[in-house]
């Protein structure tokens, strides 16, 4: 029988996830339980996530780099902005972060917003890190306490599965 009629409150199609339909089961690792995905399907998601961490990190440092460039913009004035995309820094730090964009609209398409966010915050981490580095920012030692903070909820989001609905995204709403 499969389990969404042993089990009504559970919606959970059977072409979806097979499993005996015993009660000890619905306590099953999340990952278990929830993620039936591919193994082709969790690595596509891990390459996004990559990708999507990679490009946050690129872009921003990239953009910051070019902005220190070109200088304070304290103007309404559109033509501070034109001078802004004069800078190949600059340039290359928007082309990034659109890259950014369309890879985190992928990314959302296959795995749950309460994973995403969690998960990519690891770029804020990153983005700190090339900033010390690589832009010789001072980080003061409450920032570094919350880049831990940070790395340590990273760390515990990317231990649930990606996706815990079920479904087409159209019938979540």
């Amino acid at each position: 029988m499969p389990i969404g009629r042993a089990y009504p409150s559970v919606n959970i199609t059977a072409r979806r996830l097979c499993f005996s339909s015993t009660p000890d089961m619905l306590f099953a690792h999340p990952r278990s339980a929830m993620n039936s995905a591919t193994a082709s399907e969790v690595r596509k998601t891990q390459l996004l996530t990559l990708v999507v961490i990679a490009s946050n990190v690129v872009g921003n440092v990239s953009l910051s780099h070019g902005m220190r460039q070109v200088g304070k913009i304290v103007s309404a004035s559109p033509l501070d902005y034109a001078r802004a995309f004069a800078n190949p820094w600059t340039v290359a730090g928007v082309l990034v972060l659109a890259l950014w964009m369309i890879t985190d609209l992928a990314l959302l398409s296959r795995a749950d917003l309460s994973f995403v966010l969690p998960v990519t915050a690891s770029a804020y981490v990153l983005i700190a890190l090339a900033g010390h580095f690589l832009l010789h920012e001072r980080i003061s030692a409450q920032r570094w306490v919350a880049i831990v903070v940070i790395t340590l909820g990273v760390v515990l989001a990317e231990e649930t599965p990606p996706r815990t609905t079920e479904g087409p995204p159209e019938h979540l709403l």
